[in-house]
């Protein structure tokens, strides 16, 4: 029997997600008022946020079996600041803090602008109902 690859591995899902933040990051930006579509869009992100760190352990799991482990702990250090932006993000939508919620989006912004999203990607809108998942913790 062959070698079994998973083709939705995590270093394939990370580009994904923070893409789709990206996007998210952006609907977020034009809405005017808080409103469900504006819990959707933060909900999202802290979500995927946290999706991403949980997929930084897997990802240097490779690395380690071979030794490298300096290169595992500097991609840890570069991905640490995730899970506790999704942590503040988390928080924040669900208290209704939306001046937090911009605060948190800034340093989001700030740490994947060099992330490019096509004006025709193929992401679709993957924050619908976003809030709801959230706000049950599943």
């Amino acid at each position: 029997m062959g070698q079994v690859i998973n083709p939705d591995s995590a270093g394939k899902e990370r580009p994904r997600l923070t893409k789709s933040i990206v996007l998210a990051l952006r609907e977020l930006m034009r809405q005017n008022q808080p409103d469900d579509h504006s819990r959707d869009l933060a909900a999202y992100m802290a979500i995927a946020l946290q999706k991403v760190y949980d997929g930084v352990e897997s990802s240097v799991e490779a690395w380690e079996k071979k030794g490298y482990w300096v290169k595992a702990d500097r991609f840890r250090m570069e991905w640490q600041w995730a899970e506790r932006t999704a942590s503040q993000l988390r928080q924040a939508v669900l208290s209704e803090d939306w001046g937090s919620v911009a605060m948190v989006s800034a340093q989001v912004a700030q740490k994947l602008m060099k992330v490019d999203v096509p004006l025709h990607n193929r992401i679709g809108e993957p924050w619908i109902g976003a809030y709801k998942i959230l706000k049950d913790g599943k």
